[in-house]
């Protein structure tokens, strides 16, 4: 899996991103800065592509962390109930404050993404039988728990329809001015590459980071800290995207193995690479209309998610 052809790979999926859409658009109408068709590619357009861009990547780099630190090829935001923390960390912050801003939502959605993704962390610390199988089959109960309690209390405040807009991830809103929060994810991003070979000493487990002189606490809580930062920016402004932190770092392990710092570029990449595609098959296939593009990476991820649940198996006997 060379870098060089993840990169032209996506520089021709950006250009056809750009010029997809309900509208369209020709590179001659761009020369007119006061069309109507040049004030979409820069309003909406280019947005959408950057948004895709920033959580593709945010999203994958989230998933290789968790990877890393918990020891374990199927767990990620989806499967750790990350993203599940976030959304009630939403519903919350609705619940008790009166004319939530935007800020507060964000604070209280980091909050619970963070606690939920340690609480995880901790039962795994717990849990005696670790197959591998058997512990992302843990965060899916454990999330789908607290998806059940979010949807609960938001159907009982009458609040169902604000918290179903947050499952259904999608770049149809995005346009400048709502996707900027994103950005967020570039420096968590940029420490998850600095601190990538402490990461990886601190997946080998604690007593083997202690006898390297590793602070084992520190990291893991850098690494759960920088999987809520970009998994709360994204459900915030995108929604969930499901498989997308799990599936990508696996294919990229396959090739290039686990060290960490060689394997975050590529991981980076092929996950923008990957949700380009899903936003693009997901435009074209019902044009003018539009699939969500959670539909597309669930249909798409849930295949290869099952493909790597028999490796598993097959790799356990």
């Amino acid at each position: 899996m060379k870098l060089w052809i993840l990169i032209i790979t996506t520089i021709i999926l950006s250009f056809i991103s750009l010029f997809i859409g309900a509208i369209d658009i020709s590179i001659s109408d761009l020369f007119d800065w006061n069309s109507d068709e040049a004030q979409i590619f820069i309003i909406s357009r280019v947005p959408r592509l950057l948004a895709i861009i920033l959580a593709g990547a945010g999203m994958s780099i989230a998933g290789l962390i968790m990877q890393a630190l918990s020891r374990n090829k199927f767990v990620s935001p989806t499967t750790a109930g990350t993203l599940d923390a976030a959304k009630l960390g939403i519903l919350i912050s609705m619940l008790f404050i009166t004319n939530v801003t935007y800020t507060q939502q964000i604070i209280f959605s980091f909050a619970f993404a963070l606690l939920g993704t340690f609480i995880f962390m901790q039962i795994l610390d717990r849990i005696k039988f670790k197959d591998a199988i058997f512990v992302p089959l843990i965060g899916i109960m454990y999330g789908n728990i607290l998806s059940s309690i979010t949807t609960f209390f938001a159907y009982e405040a009458d609040l169902i329809q604000n918290i179903s807009a947050w499952l259904m991830g999608s770049f149809t809103l995005i346009i400048s001015g709502r996707y900027e929060l994103l950005y967020v994810s570039i420096p968590a991003i940029v420490l998850a590459y600095l601190y990538a070979n402490k990461f990886t000493v601190a997946g080998m487990g604690e007593e083997f980071a202690k006898n390297l002189g590793l602070s084992y606490k520190v990291i893991l809580n850098l690494g759960l800290f920088l999987v809520a930062i970009i998994s709360t920016t994204v459900v915030l402004t995108v929604g969930v995207i499901p498989f997308l932190g799990l599936i990508v770092p696996n294919i990229v392990s396959i090739y290039l193995g686990d060290n960490l710092r060689k394997i975050i570029p590529h991981t980076m990449l092929l996950g923008v690479v990957f949700l380009l595609i899903c936003d693009i098959i997901g435009r074209v296939i019902i044009h003018p209309y539009e699939i969500p593009v959670n539909v597309t990476v669930a249909v798409i991820g849930s295949a290869i998610f099952l493909i790597m649940l028999l490796r598993g198996r097959a790799y356990a006997k």
